[in-house]
């Protein structure tokens, strides 16, 4: 029996985020399968068992960066940090590692090294709402002189949701003229997650919502 090869498969499932890892000069196929299944493991909340699984990732970046997530929710924040400086070792500038760094570093007391870190991640993209967000929690950790720079970081990252609930609204548009229901619904709800709830625009997603409801077979 010819034993189909899945790598493939699990470049496209991974998507652009494995392309340079899924091309000829990229890593082997165990080293993406074990990096899936981990991925999996991970989403159904088993962080000890998806770090487990990812022990032996030493150069790879996609998999020590899920590795050190899986440890920081498991609360092992000193491995984690490890596996996530490793990562950046790798790839200086990750933002994905770059902003968990930045977590264990301001649990730990270590506030100056994790703003360093947010800077980075902002210089690179102004709108990164994960980034915003931290960034607002460590200036709140400096007391109320740091409240100004926290809400400025708040409104900014305000802003970006708004933007970012545009996109899922658009793409809801497209997903209910091509007979996709469901996936309209679906990003109908990021919409109304990412707006303020006192703006006309949620009540107009709300009436799209159940207008879709209604026709929905």
């Amino acid at each position: 029996m010819i034993r189909k090869n899945p790598l493939p498969a699990v470049c496209a499932l991974m998507g652009g985020f494995l392309f340079a890892a899924c091309s000829p000069a990229g890593f082997d196929e165990e080293t993406l399968l074990r990096y899936a299944r981990a991925s999996a493991v991970y989403s159904e909340g088993s962080f000890t068992e998806a770090a487990r699984m990812l022990a032996g990732a030493a150069a790879f970046p996609p998999a020590l960066v899920l590795k050190g997530k899986a440890e920081y929710f498991s609360g092992d924040l000193e491995q984690a940090q490890k596996s996530l400086r490793r990562a950046l070792d790798l790839r200086p500038g990750g933002a994905e590692a770059s902003l968990y760094l930045a977590r264990i570093l301001r649990e730990k007391g270590e506030a100056r090294e994790a703003e360093a870190l947010v800077e980075a991640v902002l210089g690179e993209d102004p709108s990164d709402i994960r980034a915003l967000r931290l960034a607002a929690e460590l200036s709140r950790d400096g007391g109320p002189g740091g409240m100004p720079g926290a809400a400025a970081f708040l409104d900014r990252a305000a802003e970006a949701s708004a933007e970012a609930a545009l996109v899922f609204l658009d793409r809801a548009r497209m997903r209910w003229i091509a007979g996709d229901g469901p996936g309209a619904l679906e990003d109908l709800g990021k919409t109304r997650v990412l707006l303020p709830r006192d703006t006309p625009l949620v009540k107009s997603v709300e009436t799209l919502e159940s207008v879709i409801r209604e026709v929905m077979p």
